[in-house]
């Protein structure tokens, strides 16, 4: 088994949303902001080489929306997902499983393009199954007014419509060696990946921790819809974590992408922090 990152580039966000009630002369310490208050985020996907299975964890924001669109987010960097995978020696055509940790556009935009002549969509990685979670899908299909701005149909329905959409069984396994466990604060039923890596447990964070300034419980997102929730399921996370010696992989984290915790008289705090080619 292998572990890769997959950059996808940088995307920006409003600070005050990612940060919630906590106030900006503490989390501009953490990822400061530029003057229009906006903060600067990567879509940092993972490709698992496991047995015969390469499988993507999520696809980042894509390339088919319009300029007006992506606009809104700033997006920057020179990194992108088919870039991130060729440098690895495959292509799109090698995938062959594409795990949807939930279907908000920066997360699953990826998952679907445009086909040859832009008159319809298509999968973006044709010899792959796509994995969602039923709940989940339900969810994003009938989106609350809080989230429908975040479900893009384009982004995951032409799945469906292929063919090569599946929802995991209740035990959420993928592989013998990736699983996932489920978190409702963010979203409904998004999935957070578990992968078996030899003697140790790497943990897909997804947006239960978009980055590593988010351990601390009361750090959330303004996007959550059960923020309470939120706090819940990271202080039950972090003290497993611990526990384990989980390695966590942040997906939205500017600069770090893993690191450990250790329980101090502070609460839970960052043990060390390292890449995932590190591991």
């Amino acid at each position: 088994m292998k572990l890769h990152t997959i950059d996808t580039g940088y995307f920006k966000l409003d600070g005050g949303a990612m940060f919630g009630v906590v106030p900006k002369t503490i989390w501009n310490n953490l990822n400061p902001a530029d003057e229009n208050n906006l903060c600067n985020w990567a879509m940092r996907c993972m490709l698992v080489e496991d047995g015969n299975r390469l499988v993507l964890i999520d696809t980042g924001i894509g390339t088919k929306q319009n300029d007006k669109f992506f606009g809104y987010y700033y997006l920057n960097g020179e990194d992108s997902l088919e870039k991130s995978i060729n440098a690895l020696g495959y292509s799109k055509a090698d995938i062959t499983d594409v795990l949807l940790t939930h279907l908000h556009f920066d997360h699953c935009g990826g998952a679907v393009e445009w086909n040859a002549d832009k008159t319809g969509y298509q999968p973006a990685f044709k010899n792959a199954v796509y994995w969602s979670h039923q709940k989940h899908w339900q969810h994003a299909n009938n989106p609350n007014p809080r989230e429908k701005a975040s479900f893009l149909k384009e982004n995951f329905v032409p799945l469906q419509e292929a063919g090569v959409l599946k929802f995991v069984g209740d035990d959420l396994k993928i592989t013998d060696n990736i699983s996932a466990f489920l978190g409702y604060g963010h979203t409904e039923a998004m999935m957070m990946p578990i992968i078996k890596y030899g003697d140790k447990t790497v943990m897909y964070m997804a947006d239960l921790m978009p980055s590593s300034a988010h351990i601390k419980p009361a750090y959330a997102m303004g996007y959550d819809i059960r923020p309470l929730d939120t706090m819940a399921e990271r202080e039950a996370f972090n003290q497993k974590a611990v526990e384990n010696n989980y390695i966590l992989f942040f997906e939205h984290d500017p600069v770090t992408e893993c690191a450990t915790l250790t329980q101090t008289e502070r609460g839970t705090v960052i043990k060390e922090k390292f890449n995932l080619s590190d591991i």
